[in-house]
């Protein structure tokens, strides 16, 4: 990270870099305090908790020798000086996602052994407790006059190692021990465009959002980063701030593509769009590129633990049976194993918090992600935990959730498992009906639209609801009670 911003600073220091509600800043200025967060980490003499005298535990704290670091932190500007500074500094940084209640941020910190937090949070900052250590980074920065790169107490070439916690979509949240080094080798082909507008529409903390915050520094480009991030956020960004350029899952784009249709406003065009997190439904796929005719629309696989592992740009779903292994491509990365993909030889992550470092050997290693060959194209079908097992018959949510979805009357919908004292589980559908559709009519609609499934992926639960539930973006299909 501190060298793709080092690079950009160098070549364009006076462009945007980062747009957020809270200002922008150029690509010079966020160098500057990335050297001034990597100074204070190696800064012996001791610090506040918390600047104010009358609350939090006044006892000093000492950065220097800290190796890991936590980051709350809803502003991108602030986790740009904060990511780079630490990369600088050699500090392992990970993030939370910003606006996580207390009650259930201080169990995720303790369960990764944080114990120290870099926030600007006032209701973290006046916790009484003193563990974990919470610290307010503006006093950095109050001073904004050049850092020597001998102040940070680093070497030039440390860039430390960055901890991505998973969104914990199919399960309790892991996290991924990551190079900076090495993440920056997917994006070192990538030239500079500084005319470009991305907006973030994960959140920064995701591996998505590293990806998107590395492809805009070393694209030389502007980061617009919204805040909240939901769609009717982003929405808002594109009619506002001239973004070209969009990263986002399937479900992201079909509530923003909802939003905007239901305000009746024109969306600007784009350049580019790119899928990622989920599998992408053609009906999707199709409706992009009738709202965007002039944008290219890719799509991205990729996961926290493997890192970014295949990109196509056909329009189509999927990617192509070529990017398997086979007689004709030996050093490919994919394979299938009884219908799961499996992966090699990619720039993944060094291994799991509290676990030693995966080697990096050949080895294939299974994905989750459950694939089927379709002529001349490789499909997804969902996540193995995903899979509904009715009575015995293994249900993948995602042929029953696109059927629904495919309805013009329908806006969103989620299919997942629910308990069934008979069958152990039935398969259950939530759907956001679109403004005025008459209920018993869409249930109506929903069942026919399955009624060419196996009889044993019928949804058994039809409820309207007014929003699915989603994490990091993702629709959540685990099993519920």
């Amino acid at each position: 990270m501190i060298r793709l911003l080092s690079r950009a600073a160098a070549a364009a220091p006076d462009q945007v870099a980062v747009v957020t509600p809270e200002g922008s800043l150029t690509y010079a200025e966020l160098l500057r305090d990335a050297h001034a967060v990597a100074a204070a980490f190696a800064d012996p003499s001791p610090v506040r908790v918390d600047p104010s005298p009358v609350v939090g535990d006044p006892s000093p704290v000492r950065l220097a020798g800290v190796r890991r670091v936590a980051i709350v932190e809803p502003d991108a500007a602030w986790v740009l000086r904060l990511l780079a500074g630490a990369a600088l500094a050699g500090v392992e940084a990970c993030q939370y996602q910003p606006d996580t209640p207390v009650g259930e941020l201080l169990p995720q910190l303790a369960a990764f052994d944080h114990t120290l937090v870099v926030t600007r949070r006032p209701d973290l900052l006046e916790l009484a407790d003193p563990s974990p250590v919470f610290i307010d980074p503006s006093p950095v920065l109050i001073d904004p006059s050049p850092v020597s790169e001998q102040a940070t107490g680093r070497p030039k070439q440390a860039t430390g190692r960055v901890l991505i916690r998973t969104t914990g979509t199919t399960g309790e949240p892991k996290a991924a021990r990551h190079d900076w080094e090495i993440l920056a080798r997917t994006v070192e082909a990538v030239a500079p465009r500084p005319h470009q507008r991305w907006l973030l529409a994960y959140g920064p903390q995701q591996f998505a959002g590293i990806q998107v915050l590395q492809h805009v520094v070393a694209a030389q480009a502007t980061l617009v980063a919204p805040f909240p991030r939901q769609p009717r956020d982003g929405l808002d960004a594109l009619l506002q701030h001239d973004v070209t350029c969009v990263s986002a899952t399937p479900t992201y784009w079909r509530f923003l593509l909802t939003e905007a249709r239901s305000r009746g406003v024109e969306l600007p065009e784009l350049e580019q769009i790119t899928l990622g997190g989920e599998a992408i439904p053609p009906d999707l796929l199709a409706d992009l590129e009738r709202t965007f005719p002039t944008a290219r629309i890719s799509q991205v696989y990729a996961s926290t633990e493997f890192g970014s592992i295949v990109s196509v740009g056909d329009g189509r779903a999927g990617f192509g049976v070529d990017k398997l292994v086979s007689v004709e491509n030996p050093e490919a990365h994919l394979k299938i194993v009884d219908g799961e993909l499996h992966v090699r030889r990619t720039a993944g992550m060094l291994g799991y918090a509290g676990r030693p470092d995966v080697p990096a050997d050949d080895a294939w290693k299974p994905t989750g992600d459950l694939v089927e060959i379709v002529g001349d194209r490789v499909e997804f079908r969902g996540r193995d935990s995903d899979v509904i097992n009715v009575g015995g018959v293994k249900v993948h949510p995602l042929p029953v959730e696109n059927a629904i979805i495919a309805l013009p009357s329908v806006a969103a919908a989620r299919v997942f498992g629910r308990a069934n004292k008979l069958t152990g589980a039935i398969v259950a559908a939530e759907v956001v009906a679109v403004n005025g559709t008459d209920e018993e009519e869409l249930r109506r609609q929903v069942k026919a639209a399955v009624a060419d499934l196996p009889r044993a992926w019928h949804p058994r639960s039809i409820t309207l609801v007014e929003a699915i539930a989603t994490q990091g973006q993702k629709t959540v299909r685990r099993m519920e009670p």
